[in-house]
């Protein structure tokens, strides 16, 4: 039986702020089922909710040394079995003992050093020795750098591979030198411009980077755009260098969670044969809930998101009038900046009939705009993946993106003449060349309505379950362990 242990700083249902937690809570379960033996260790973080923390079964601790600042520190070792996938849990109160995973730069690049050189310490003690370690964005950085090192001097670690998947490359893990050495312990002899060394820092993703078996991203398009200087945040020269162990899978979501037909969060339920009538009654019931006019003509788009710049919001605040015209509702879902969230609550001000500013994060808000909304905008700047637009294929929801990362990789552009596609997408970063394909989209959606339908159709018919994605990662483990 092939053993993989995936690494990562976050994952559902512990711990979640982003993309990444949902691919190691999902899956993992999803290999269980063929009979593999995947694993996945995280820290104890101890805003972990009590009915998952209080069940954790603790199994043993030792003491261990990262680095000459980061001396003799207590590492605990818990262990809890969900959905058949084993978990384990590193356990430090001095870094996990936090309200929220991440915080401040230098303390969170301490403690992923250490928890990083805790995963790898924690294997013999486990009495797991996995044939592949899976790590996942910055904050697993170091675990390859140190197998390749460090840990060679022990027999128990020769032959372990090791795969880095990159979510997003915005966030590296960068601070000085002579810092990172100190936290890390590594030798000064990895700190150099084909290791770690980042524009005279130290850089903990770019020495995974370097020193991983294997790279993935969450799309195909993203693993081409990292390899340029306008994507790559200054790590295209190594990505590129790596062209060939690289590739990218796109991410999956659960069909047991986001399904229309069987969602205890959306009103009505409904398929690809009777969203005629269901998306309708959802869209009048969430227009009651909102407070917005109580008409099912009008189209309603829909926007849930991080509040950023990286989510193309400036473009959408450089249009917003027009975009708000009297035909349409705009709903948003989302936190972010402070100038963004004062933005969607100018206009819900303004025109209280026609948009709905939501800034927050509501599951069971989102679950019901993706079932009531006729249309998903998603204009980013860059994006790693997204699943937002898969969740709106399987809610008979049509996106708006504009053509990157995965959402080029999983939009099908409409296309009246041949009758094809699933959505409506741009390619060019800016606003009115957004403004006018959701000028386009409002045209099909009002004048051509039974094309509409067939492009829900469509969208609804694809198959983004963690199935497929897990197939190709299947491959590749099955590559590079033989």
């Amino acid at each position: 039986m092939k053993k993989v242990l995936f690494a990562a700083s976050e994952c559902v249902p512990f711990i979640k702020t982003g993309g990444l937690a949902d691919v190691c809570g999902a899956l993992p379960k999803e290999f269980v089922e063929d009979g593999w033996d995947v694993r996945v260790i995280i820290p104890d973080y101890s805003c972990i909710a009590g009915k998952y923390r209080d069940n954790f079964e603790y199994l043993t601790n030792f003491r261990m040394t990262v680095g000459p600042y980061c001396q003799d520190k207590y590492v605990g070792l818990f262990k809890y079995v969900y959905d058949g996938v084993t978990f384990y849990f590193i356990d430090n109160e001095e870094y996990f003992n936090c309200s929220t995973p991440y915080g401040d730069i230098l303390f969170d690049i301490e403690k992923f050093c250490f928890f990083d050189k805790a995963v790898l310490s924690a294997l013999p003690v486990l009495d797991f020795r996995p044939d592949l370690i899976h790590c996942h964005d910055w904050e697993t950085g170091l675990i390859p750098v140190y197998l390749k090192n460090e840990f060679q001097g022990n027999m128990f670690y020769w032959g372990i591979k090791t795969m880095m998947t990159i979510h997003n490359l915005r966030f590296q893990g960068v601070w000085d030198k002579k810092t990172l050495m100190g936290l890390s312990g590594l030798e000064e002899q990895l700190f150099t411009p084909d290791k770690l060394e980042f524009n005279k820092d130290a850089n903990m993703f770019k020495g995974g980077l370097a020193y991983a078996d294997y790279i993935t991203t969450v799309s195909e398009t993203y693993c081409n755009e990292i390899q340029t200087p306008f994507y790559g945040e200054g790590l295209d020269g190594l990505l590129a260098a790596r062209h060939f162990d690289m590739m990218g899978i796109v991410n999956g979501i659960d069909y047991g969670v986001y399904d229309p037909y069987t969602d205890k969060k959306i009103p009505v339920h409904y398929d690809s044969t009777t969203f005629r009538k269901g998306k309708p009654k959802n869209k009048e019931m969430l227009q009651q809930e909102l407070g917005l006019t109580v008409d099912k003509r009008k189209m309603m788009i829909g926007l849930i998101s991080r509040l950023t710049d990286q989510k193309g919001l400036d473009l959408v605040a450089c249009v917003m009038e027009q975009l708000v015209d009297e035909f349409t509702q705009l709903v948003v879902i989302g936190t972010g900046e402070e100038r963004y969230e004062n933005l969607f609550r100018h206009y819900a001000w303004k025109y209280p009939d026609h948009v709905s500013a939501n800034i927050c994060y509501s599951d069971a808000l989102a679950h019901k705009l993706y079932a009531a909304a006729d249309a998903f905008l998603m204009p980013s700047a860059f994006e790693p993946c997204g699943l937002t637009q898969l969740i709106s294929f399987r809610y008979g929801t049509i996106p708006i993106v504009r053509e990157t990362g995965g959402l080029k990789d999983t939009v099908v552009p409409y296309n009246e003449f041949e009758n094809t596609g699933d959505g409506f997408s741009f390619t060019n970063y800016n606003a009115h060349e957004m403004l006018k394909i959701v000028n386009y989209a409002k045209y099909v959606y009002f004048e051509k309505r039974q094309k509409w339908n067939k492009m829900i159709e469509r969208g609804m018919e694809k198959d983004f379950s963690w199935r497929n994605s897990k197939e190709k990662y299947e491959a590749l483990y099955n590559f590079l362990v033989g």
